[in-house]
């Protein structure tokens, strides 16, 4: 028994049969299971090999560009101002601890789906432990994730919209702009056929981060560093924030590379789910590594003048030239957040019924009428608060604390529910997923407090003057 228990790689490919859709109350994982894999196909959400819109076509190589673009994306622009915060050592050990953090639990929440193949999202998973209610709560939290992400989306294309066209327009029209092409983008029905804008997005996006990153680097200084005269320009090892500016920067080095949760309704739609962790693996190490290097490098020469979102750090010739360059995989990238959202609303509203495959009027209605809803909302929450840093926080901390490290690490605990009266190895590890419990709660209440306290500061200082602003937002505007 002790084998089965302490060899997680042997039950990757394992399904449970009819033991649900009730939640498992097992003593110990690893006891009483019954390995039907081709019951547990059948309970998968999406079937294969059907008359309708065939979803499982995902590779595995497809699923991991999916991953690396849903962490890979405006996170980039906030965290070499994360850095500044927190200076290069802090940053650095923060980043590289919470990516190896997030890759861990991403396991843990793709070893859960394997053995739990009903589950299309988080909030499946935690039905399982809190029944009906804890499904919904944590639904209803999946939506609200996408919706502030999409918001900030929508902030960085309104911005580089400003930024390319000199101001051309009231920064709430650039908004609403951004609000359609990532809602028709998110409209796409499938991860397959997204999949492939996926990779150009991603191209697109690295290359004008790469041409960003060596543009400012062949500058003598910052561009937003005075340019005549002696000046500071305010690099640091280690830097010595407030509580709320520290919990401000490290939610948003946190949210980089916690998109785990949206990794999930891939699953449901490749080929061979029990690829995910090699998808996962595989990128996580990418995102990590780019993440790293990129801002490093770009904290090193800007210093202290960096701009958020950083683009506008280089310079008006090259923060044009980059924000050109990585439109295309910015409205992608939120597409893909906004298309999360949706198809799990979209999945809760029709499974079951003959309207979830098939072109059925109720069908389209509802997926279009879902990604028009949800556009809109976070249209309006990009003009309520249109700071990128402050929205990115809000998320991480209202959501992504959860997804990430709260509820994998329930899921585990519940999974391994014999592991704390077992050996002492058994216990020390539940005790470790405890302290992930505990981690993740203090990210969520430190770092909402530091997001209010920004946020009452920001409209109080000015810096937010109004909803629905047309001033300029990326210092473009003549």
């Amino acid at each position: 028994m002790s084998s089965q228990t302490d060899s997680p790689q042997n039950e990757q490919h394992l399904s449970f049969s009819k033991l649900e859709k009730q939640p498992l109350d097992l003593p110990q994982y690893g006891e009483d299971i019954i390995a039907d894999t081709q019951l547990g196909e059948s309970r998968e959400v999406f079937q294969a090999h059907i008359d309708g819109v065939e979803f499982r076509t995902v590779s595995w190589q497809r699923a991991t560009v999916v991953f690396v673009k849903i962490n890979f994306a405006m996170s980039i622009l906030s965290i070499p101002g994360a850095m500044a915060a927190l200076g290069s050592i802090g940053g650095s050990l923060s980043l590289v601890g919470f990516t190896a953090l997030n890759i861990y639990t991403a396991l843990i929440l793709g070893d859960y789906r394997l053995k739990h193949t009903q589950c299309h999202m988080l909030a499946d998973m935690m039905g399982n432990i809190w029944g009906r209610i804890g499904r919904e709560l944590v639904g209803f939290q999946i939506v609200l994730a996408q919706i502030l992400i999409s918001a900030g989306g929508i902030v960085t294309t309104a911005t580089a919209f400003n930024a390319l066209s000199d101001h051309g327009a009231c920064t709430a029209i650039f908004s609403l702009v951004s609000a359609i092409l990532i809602t028709l983008c998110s409209s796409i029905r499938t991860f397959s056929r997204l999949g492939w804008l996926t990779w150009f997005g991603f191209a697109t996006f690295f290359l004008a981060v790469f041409i960003f990153t060596v543009a400012v680097t062949q500058q003598s200084r910052p561009a937003a560093a005075p340019q005549t005269g002696d000046f500071e320009l305010g690099w640091k090892a280690i830097t010595h924030p407030s509580f709320v500016v520290g919990m401000i920067n490290a939610s948003n080095i946190f949210v980089s590379t916690s998109g785990s949760s949206m990794f999930l309704p891939v699953i449901s739609e490749m080929r061979r789910p029990q690829d995910y962790r090699k998808a996962c693996l595989v990128a996580g190490l990418i995102v990590g590594a780019m993440y790293l290097t990129f801002s490093l490098v770009i904290y090193r020469w800007c210093g202290s003048w960096l701009s958020i979102p950083a683009f506008g750090s280089a310079g008006a010739l090259f923060k044009k030239l980059s924000y050109g360059i990585a439109l295309p995989g910015l409205i992608i990238g939120v597409g893909i957040y906004q298309h999360v959202a949706a198809k799990y609303v979209f999945v809760r509203l029709l499974r079951d019924s003959k309207h979830l495959q098939a072109n059925t009027l109720v069908h389209w209605s509802s997926w279009l009428g879902i990604n028009l809803a949800l556009g809109t909302i976070a249209y309006i929450v990009a003009e309520a608060v249109p700071i990128l840093n402050y929205l990115l926080a809000l998320a991480s901390a209202l959501c992504f604390a959860p997804f990430s490290l709260v509820f994998p690490a329930l899921l585990w605990m519940y999974d391994y529910k014999g592991f704390r009266t077992g050996s002492l190895a058994q216990m020390c590890k539940y005790g470790v997923h405890a302290l992930i419990v505990v981690l993740g709660a203090f990210m969520v209440v430190a770092g909402t407090y530091a997001v209010g306290v920004s946020i009452k500061e920001a409209f109080a200082n000015g810096i937010i003057a109004r909803v629905f602003d047309c001033r300029d937002n990326s210092g473009s505007g003549h």
